[in-house]
């Protein structure tokens, strides 16, 4: 093989190399270019690693009708009630977890986002009071069972990120609005202490790897 022979063999293979290396590159970059503009690059699921004590559940509420009688919150109650009364023990010793997804979304939003977006009239849920449709969270301050009063001790709801980009999408093109800007506001109307989480189902494998006992409501 003449040493003219070799030089070309060699220049090609080179060129083939960076043809490989560009082909590389542009899938990279493409692959970029379809992660969504809204994702969070990073998630504090911190609060995950803290959920210790010796009783510990989590009340998968997610698509469930948050307004259907029994009342679904009656649950997370019933339980501390118990071990409370039974075991003398509370928070910390006895912790709850609210998991929410889709339907029951309404349980998750502030008074503004009920009136702003009609979430009453949206999710057919009636204002106990006035026998309308809810323009308030009907379930913030109801007695022993609310949301605040469960709070108070010690339990945490959470809202998967999933379903509410899929809310934001359809108040959007409902209102004709840009969808961005919709979840920027559902995410700010968030009530206080609400967890956000990347996936539903992601967030209640987790909890459940680190000991949390599971319920569907």
């Amino acid at each position: 093989m003449t040493n003219s022979s070799q030089s070309r063999r060699s220049f090609i293979s080179v060129l083939t190399s960076l043809a490989g290396v560009t082909a590389i590159q542009s899938a990279g970059t493409q692959a970029a270019a379809q992660v969504p503009a809204g994702a969070a690059p990073n998630w504090d699921l911190k609060w995950i690693d803290d959920l210790k004590g010796p009783h510990k559940q989590v009340f998968d509420l997610a698509d469930s009708d948050p307004a259907s009688q029994p009342p679904p919150l009656r649950l997370p109650r019933n339980y501390l009630d118990a071990f409370r009364d039974v075991y003398k023990v509370e928070f910390p010793d006895v912790r709850t977890v609210v998991g929410i997804s889709g339907h029951a979304f309404p349980v998750n939003a502030s008074d503004r986002l009920w009136e702003k977006y009609a979430l009453g009239e949206r999710s057919k849920i009636i204002d106990p009071i006035t026998k309308k449709p809810a323009v308030r969270n009907i379930f913030m301050d109801d007695g022993t069972l609310g949301v605040k009063a469960l709070q108070a001790r010690g339990t945490i709801f959470w809202q998967c990120n999933i379903a509410l980009n899929g809310i934001a999408q359809q108040l959007a093109q409902a209102r004709q609005l840009p969808v961005a800007d919709v979840r920027a506001d559902l995410l700010a109307g968030l009530n206080p202490g609400v967890r956000l989480v990347p996936s539903h189902v992601m967030a209640m494998g987790l909890v459940q790897e680190r000991g949390v006992t599971y319920v569907k409501i």
